[in-house]
């Protein structure tokens, strides 16, 4: 049975932002099987039909086409962010000038030279809303190395010893905000292959220094509702994942007041799995964007900001030490700042 697959994976976004401080993505040719892969019998994709997803769907003939499409609506992302900082016309930092993404092409390369895929880093700095916000789209691939299969062996993926090659692609989001009344977020849709597995992860989750029991309330009432049609008893399993998930160990608290989370997920349905995924997505926009419009134009102190300084601390601490995507990509070589995009620009430790 021919199967669909993703060459890119995306979701819908959006954002917007408060103190008075002042590819290389690989093209595939037509008909060039890229991947093979198993799933409850044989499954076959081929990059004819390739779907990228960023709140409009594009249907593309190629992997080369879904690969321009994607360059397309990440820039239709990045120009809505920049909307928003134009829009912020008073309050908190409305009287600085509105910030401006800088994309850079990111790519990889094998231990021989090859090319081993890349992506799009978009970051903002120093906005009037965002003080950095980062959204980067990435499909990589090639022979995991050994400190990496050693990992993957030991979260239960078979075959490491035998064939260790990977191919991966996601989107990843995160946004560190001006105002301290305004929730920083992150947010990454992903799906990764080897010979002998696939899964599919992902999730979102808010990280306020000064937390409403509203904005929560809303955050976490927007993703129940997009996850409610894929099963009654999901939410509540992703939201329990993502408060261990997002747990800090060494501070014995969450870095934040949680989300959804999911990893390696494969039921064996691919178009569910894929479709949960895209509903991941999907329900991180209306989640979000009413809690930065409403905080963003909040009045803040320096107080605030210290509480939000010392409250990233938490955030890069949680990154550094034990989050998979950033392990993920510093183990397998990939532009170390794009990996480490999802840091706050300052942070605090008292």
């Amino acid at each position: 049975m021919l199967k669909p697959f993703p060459i890119l994976l995306a979701a819908p976004l959006a954002l917007a932002a408060c103190s008075d401080r002042t590819d290389e993505v690989r093209g595939v040719d037509h008909g060039e099987t890229l991947l093979s892969v198993s799933a409850s019998g044989q499954a076959e994709s081929r990059p004819d039909r390739a779907q990228f997803q960023a709140g409009i769907e594009t249907w593309a003939r190629s992997a080369k086409d879904a690969s321009s499409a994607n360059q397309e609506k990440i820039a239709e992302i990045v120009a809505a962010f920049e909307g928003l900082e134009d829009s912020h016309a008073t309050g908190p930092f409305s009287d600085a000038l509105p910030g401006r993404f800088e994309v850079t092409e990111t790519k990889r390369a094998s231990d021989d030279g090859s090319d081993a895929g890349g992506g799009l880093m978009s970051v903002m700095r120093g906005g009037r809303v965002f003080e950095k916000v980062g959204v980067n789209v990435s499909t990589v691939y090639g022979t995991l190395g050994e400190a990496a299969q050693k990992a993957m062996a030991a979260r239960g993926v078979p075959g490491m010893d035998t064939d260790p090659r990977f191919w991966a692609s996601g989107i990843s989001l995160v946004a560190h905000m001006q105002n301290p009344h305004c929730p920083a977020v992150h947010m990454n849709t992903r799906m990764f292959w080897t010979p002998g597995a696939w899964w599919f992860g992902g999730g979102s989750d808010l990280n306020p220094c000064i937390e409403y029991d509203e904005d929560t309330a809303h955050f976490h009432a927007t993703q129940k509702a997009h996850l409610d049609p894929h099963g009654d008893t999901l939410y509540p399993e992703l939201k329990a994942w993502a408060d261990e998930y997002f747990y800090i160990p060494h501070r014995h608290r969450a870095r934040g007041v949680g989300g959804i989370f999911m990893d390696d997920r494969n039921t064996g349905d691919w178009e569910a799995d894929f479709a949960l995924t895209q509903d991941i997505g999907r329900a991180f926009l209306p989640a979000y964007l009413p809690l930065v419009e409403k905080r963003r134009v909040q009045d803040c102190t320096e107080d605030d900001k210290d509480t939000q300084l010392i409250h990233r601390g938490l955030y890069a601490e949680y990154n550094l030490v034990y989050d998979r995507g950033t392990k993920f990509g510093l183990a397998t070589g990939h532009d170390a700042n794009a990996v480490l995009m999802s840091l706050p620009p300052l942070a605090k430790w008292v």
